[in-house]
């Protein structure tokens, strides 16, 4: 608990410089989920690696690449891409 004052204060930080653009708690109750602005997996375990928590290694980490669903252009047919 010494730890989440900084955690909060670096999370909010990332929120503002536009690194992480959402996030949100696990259902659960085990945690949060953040939705990272980065180009590669590597880019966003770096950026996860500056938390306090990650520092301390009290966090678990797991990463899952995420993109447009793209059969949805599919459904609004060819002329959509205009």
């Amino acid at each position: 608990m010494a730890v989440i004052p900084s955690e909060i204060r670096a999370t909010v930080q990332l929120y503002l410089d536009g690194k992480i653009r959402q996030w949100y708690s696990r259902g659960d109750g085990k945690g949060a989920i953040f939705l990272i602005d980065a180009t590669t997996e590597d880019e966003a375990r770096v950026m996860m690696k500056t938390l306090p928590l990650a520092k301390e290694q009290l966090m678990d980490h797991q990463y899952i690449p995420v993109g447009p669903l793209m059969p949805v252009m599919a459904l609004i047919g060819t002329g959509a891409q205009q």
